[in-house]
């Protein structure tokens, strides 16, 4: 069975099979609709329900209160028509959006590498191109789950045939648990994308600050590698935190960059001070870091930031005491089941991000 959803204000029309929700049968048929993390949690995908009946699906709680479920609210990303439906969409498509239709790919793994204790690198070919912006993300299908995990894509859009995750290992995940455990060179795997919202606005000239924390530098680090690669004139700073120096992966290939580009900056910031004595970087939190290194003023610059919850918050507040505000700054939360049941999904300074 079939349902048709016609998407207001501009009257676009989605066919929906049974048992696919809103936002996959929009994405996939080019319709865009406002989304983000893709799994009920952190709430941008919310619609109104015009007219028909829809099951609110596996929306978290906090990111779709009772309240607005008894308003006919739904977040597109968990929703299952349950009839013909009329939604009405808070449609605001960005200029810099290249909208890349979401696909189903197949993959295979061809390399795994330890990048820290606690998180490894995956590499996959996948079984033809996919086009997607530098900072999107796919959905990977965890065999046995019945769901999927969303990994950002570490490497540059300039190649379109492979995928490279940085997993970390979520204590007692199971889906990092198999990527960590089970799956091995060789494996085939089930994989859509690209999804989300977190990419360079090439439109704006402003200079450009990342800061990321663990495998948030997944993101990031596609992101950078594009703008380089397309000889982008803008100063690129890069603050990268870590608890350790283990976790301080990619420290090597980032230098590199440095020398390479007199336009990008590296600033890599250690939670703890190795006891060996050996680091003579920045120790405290990254955004710290970046406090320390524009004394405090960020004014004039755009920000892209990726990481924990924590880490995320802590960021923003810098960024806004230091003059810049929710226009220059986009993000990308990490977030886990458990953040989800807590209600750790969007930070409270924000309505739009």
């Amino acid at each position: 069975m079939t349902y048709e959803v016609v998407v207001e204000p501009t009257g676009a029309v989605v066919t929906v099979e049974e048992g696919q929700t809103l936002l996959a049968a929009a994405l996939r048929q080019g319709v865009w609709l406002p989304f983000a993390c893709g799994h009920g949690t952190c709430g941008t995908c919310k619609v109104q329900v015009l007219e028909g009946d829809c099951d609110t699906g596996d929306a978290s709680p906090f990111a779709l209160l009772d309240m607005e479920r008894e308003e006919g609210r739904v977040l597109a990303c968990c929703a299952l028509p349950q009839s013909d439906l009329v939604i009405e969409a808070d449609i605001d498509v960005d200029p810099d959006f290249a909208g890349h239709t979401v696909e189903d790919y197949r993959a295979t793994v061809v390399a795994i590498e330890a990048l820290s204790p606690t998180i490894k690198g995956i590499t996959m070919a996948l079984d033809r191109d996919m086009a997607f912006q530098a900072g999107q993300y796919v959905n990977l299908e965890i065999p046995g789950l019945g769901a999927t995990r969303a990994f950002s894509i570490a490497n540059p859009p300039s190649r379109p045939d492979t995928v490279e995750l940085h997993v970390r290992r979520v204590e007692g995940g199971a889906g990092t648990g198999w990527v960590h455990d089970q799956l091995q060179v060789g494996d085939s795997v089930a994989l859509s994308g690209p999804y989300g919202q977190f990419f360079v606005r090439r439109s704006d000239v402003k200079d450009v600050i990342f800061i990321a924390g663990g495998s948030g530098l997944s993101s990031p680090e596609s992101m950078i590698a594009d703008l380089l690669e397309r000889g982008d004139e803008r100063q690129i700073h890069l603050f990268q935190g870590a608890r350790c120096l283990d976790e301080l992966y990619h420290r090597e290939r980032f230098e590199q960059w440095a020398a390479q580009h007199a336009n990008f900056h590296y600033h890599p910031a250690l939670n703890e001070a190795p006891s060996c004595g050996s680091w003579s970087g920045y120790v405290g939190f990254v955004h710290e870091a970046a406090k320390t290194h524009f004394n405090g003023s960020f004014a004039g610059h755009k920000a892209y930031l990726c990481g924990p919850p924590p880490m995320i918050d802590a960021a923003i507040t810098a960024l806004m005491q230091g003059r810049v505000f929710e226009a220059d700054i986009h993000m990308e939360k990490f977030l886990t089941a458990a953040d989800a049941a807590e209600g750790n999904t969007r930070s409270a300074l924000f309505k739009r991000i």
